[in-house]
């Protein structure tokens, strides 16, 4: 009795990676080709199926049975592979006049070819092979490993999922909503993440260092930060002041439009004296100043113009400001009377406004710096 110990490859890895055509059969031949597939691809499993293979060969061989060791590789995909695997059976049979045979298999897609074996020969076993060490389980555990001792990690991650799972029962028991708990719990949980995602932490540490060598070198930002942050405040209090004024039942657009429209005067007056601050210490410390510091007290002024147009297209609309009233005037002959914007038109001042102001810092910062308009807004040939 003759028995077929074949190593079953549907995928084509063995004849892909060793470049052999197959079936290749015998003890020797099989273990030239363990050699050749180990060396081409170590982590393929592949090389433990004809290891396998050779194991039961050898054990048949012990019990008197007249084991031959092969390897067989389909080519090409599907229907191809399917035929190719069975005309390398049909060889095999031939040559060697089995009577049954043992298929070492490493994968379910490698026991699709079991039917089509077993119309040519008996099957008398499937052997499946299944790799002990797990690649992907080992490298999860050595990277929780790693994890675990770093410090840092732990205290960024390990630390917040401790407090969520403490604080959450408490709300849960406080409030007794679980949905108050849940959102209350996702809320912290998002800021937490954009904390450390825009590096909000890394700039709180270096805040006291940065303002510490701003006070001993005498620069005059640090005066014009804290002017910046009470005009911010005051712009603040300014819209919230007036939120209180409106009615119970204002959407909550209109509520941030107005908002908006009353705090962002004192908000752009601050930004301006920041900027203002931050061009004091660049003229100081390097008797000239850039391009972008010059630019930056015009960018502040325009986009505040157009903010501010917009939040009171939407208040006037409302009718919670008067229109805005262009007062009569007169130039020597030339007279002009006094009218009452829309809304629209009103926008579109604003917003030209804008837009003019953006262009005269450009000009300003351009002239100043030594550059042409032309070199900046159009890249150097290479």
């Amino acid at each position: 009795m003759r028995t077929l110990v074949v190593c079953v490859d549907r995928t084509g890895d063995i004849s892909r990676k060793t470049g052999l055509r197959t079936p290749v059969a015998g003890w020797e031949a099989v273990q030239s080709l363990v050699t050749d597939m180990g060396v081409a691809d170590p982590e393929d499993s592949g090389v433990n199926c004809l290891l396998e293979a050779l194991r039961v060969t050898r054990d048949l061989r012990d019990g008197d049975d007249d084991a031959v060791v092969a390897a067989v590789s389909a080519e090409g995909d599907g229907v191809s592979a399917d035929r190719s695997i069975a005309a390398q059976f049909d060889d095999l049979v031939e040559r060697y006049d089995a009577d049954s045979c043992v298929l070492v298999v490493d994968s379910a897609e490698d026991e699709r070819v079991v039917p089509i074996v077993e119309s040519r020969i008996q099957v008398d076993a499937v052997d499946r092979v299944v790799v002990r060490q797990a690649r992907d389980l080992e490298s999860t555990y050595y990277l929780l490993k790693q994890f675990l001792g770093d410090e840092e990690m732990r205290q960024t991650v390990l630390v917040p999922i401790g407090i969520v799972l403490l604080v959450f029962p408490a709300l849960m028991m406080v409030t007794g909503s679980l949905a108050v708990a849940a959102a209350s719990i996702t809320t912290v949980i998002g800021l937490f993440l954009l904390y450390k995602g825009l590096g909000v932490d890394d700039y709180v540490a270096a805040l006291p260092g940065q303002a510490k060598n701003a006070l001993y070198s005498g620069r005059v930002s640090i005066v014009t930060y804290v002017v910046a942050v009470g005009l911010a405040l005051v712009g603040v209090f300014a819209g919230a002041l007036e939120l209180s004024n409106q009615p119970a039942n204002t959407p909550e657009l209109l509520s941030a439009m107005t908002f908006t429209y009353y705090s962002i005067p004192w908000v752009a007056l601050g930004a301006l004296a920041a900027s203002a601050g931050r061009l004091f210490d660049e003229f100081i410390r390097r008797e000239e100043v850039r391009t972008s510091f010059l630019n930056l007290p015009f960018g502040v002024l325009a986009v505040a113009l157009v903010v501010r147009g917009f939040s009171a297209y939407f208040v006037e609309r409302a009718g919670r400001v008067p229109p805005l009233e262009v007062p009569a005037a007169e130039v020597g002959a030339i007279s002009v009377e006094g009218f009452a914007l829309t809304p629209e038109q009103r926008l579109a001042a604003f917003v030209v406004l804008g837009v003019f102001v953006s262009v005269v810092g450009i000009r300003v910062a351009t002239h100043f710096s030594g550059v042409e308009l032309e070199d900046v807004e159009q890249p150097a040939e290479p």
